[in-house]
């Protein structure tokens, strides 16, 4: 149940364990992206320096110590000078002393913001990896797409990141976009893996609520793919990138010598983080908690020393157990079912009492899933309906358990 925050709410979110990895969230782009649901806004005309004075505060206030991963997202944080980049790792290393502790720290950055200097700028500043959103090889896809960066700027973007031999380098892309033939998708992953990108994120298109492309489809201005179409493109991608070293190790994201996204994991992995900046979403100690958006309030509370918090939810200990399965499938290691259990902060686990395994058995007798030594799945034929196999564990957040006391475990009625 989500409700709004009380003083005592706002004192306990203040506070993270040490090493609780930690997100930042930077909103300003060049322009917003007509597919994208993230929260951001155009740069021009907005307080960039008065947000991040704000953003800088919450990170004084908030930021755990010694986080073991470090992401700073957006919108564009690589929109931001060398300057207000020095500025804002400086303030999060006096805070939290990341360089000496985070195992991996990432920046997303487009083309159109990412050059040489800043490469050298940001791995001076204990930056270990880039993430660079090409999106699309064809300029008329990144025009359907509001992208303003063209296809040369991607090219000279990746360079640049190479030009500092050891970060690592994830490339985003998305497929199966209204119009695309499989062969001209085909022709750009070639041209992508000739780069020889550590990482790739490959997102099969979705219309999200909200989103310019959402009413553009409800308006029949673009079509989306059919289910035949999409499921081509999907495996023909992950065939390919585990041919050329690039296996998938969750839905939409590849790595090779195992160099996965060790910050994203950790949110497959349902563990606690925190956020910090207009709209980051944090969860600690079983509470999961949420910044406001607009950022004149934003920068208002921070001023004021008073909390950005927004909205707060605890949910019980099945919702818990759902989401943990909901995540974990993901993975291409898939998870356990004690593991999912403590995961979730259930003590006890046993057979009899997991209603998870009800569930992961039914879908497996379906053929979606599949148990080799205690550790569940998806198979080749649950791959392409991650989403909708995963989801089915939501439900347990409804979930009554048996009247008898035995079947309970401790601290659960």
């Amino acid at each position: 149940m989500t409700t709004r925050t009380t003083q005592r709410d706002d004192e306990l979110s203040l506070s993270a364990p040490r090493g609780t990895p930690l997100y930042v969230h930077l909103p300003f782009c060049e322009a917003k992206c007509h597919y994208c649901d993230f929260y951001s806004v155009p740069a021009e005309g907005q307080n960039v320096a008065g947000t991040l004075d704000a953003i800088e505060h919450e990170i004084r206030e908030r930021a755990p110590e010694h986080p073991r991963t470090v992401f700073v997202g957006g919108g564009t944080p690589s929109l931001l000078g060398i300057d207000q980049l020095k500025r804002l790792f400086g303030t999060l290393e006096r805070r939290s002393g990341f360089s000496s502790s985070a195992r991996e720290v990432t920046v997303e950055c487009n083309p159109e913001s990412l050059n040489a200097e800043k490469v050298r700028c940001l791995a001076d500043l204990g930056v270990t990896r880039l993430s660079i959103g090409f999106q699309s090889l064809r300029a008329e896809t990144l025009e359907l797409f509001g992208r303003v960066h063209s296809v040369a700027q991607s090219f000279r973007a990746y360079e640049a990141a190479r030009s500092v031999g050891h970060l690592q380098v994830n490339l985003d892309l998305i497929y199966a976009i209204p119009g695309q033939a499989l062969s001209d998708w085909q022709a750009d992953l070639e041209r992508i893996l000739a780069l020889g990108p550590d990482h790739l994120s490959a997102y099969n298109l979705t219309f999200e609520e909200d989103t310019l492309f959402r009413r553009w489809l409800e308006q029949g201005r673009v079509r989306a793919l059919n289910d035949e179409a999409e499921l081509e493109f999907f495996q023909w991608t992950r065939a390919r990138l585990r041919r050329a070293g690039l296996p998938a190790y969750e839905v939409s994201n590849f790595a090779s010598n195992g160099l996965f996204c060790a910050h994203n994991v950790n949110y497959w992995h349902n563990g606690e983080y925190l956020g910090v900046g207009p709209s980051a979403v944090s969860k600690i100690r079983g509470r999961r908690f949420g910044n406001l958006k607009p950022l004149g309030e934003y920068r208002r509370r921070m001023a004021e020393g008073s909390s950005a918090e927004a909205w707060h939810e605890a949910p019980g200990p099945w919702a818990r157990l759902g989401e943990t399965w909901w995540l974990g499938l993901r993975l291409s290691e898939g998870l356990r079912a004690d593991e999912a259990w403590t995961r979730a902060g259930i003590p006890d686990w046993s057979d009899a009492a997991d209603p998870a395994l009800e569930i992961a058995r039914r879908m497996g007798d379906g053929g979606w899933l599949e148990c080799t030594e205690g550790t569940w799945r998806l198979t080749d034929r649950g791959w392409p309906l991650a989403d909708a196999v995963a989801r089915e564990f939501l439900r347990l957040k409804d979930h009554v358990p048996s009247a008898a006391p035995k079947a309970l475990p401790r601290g659960l009625s």
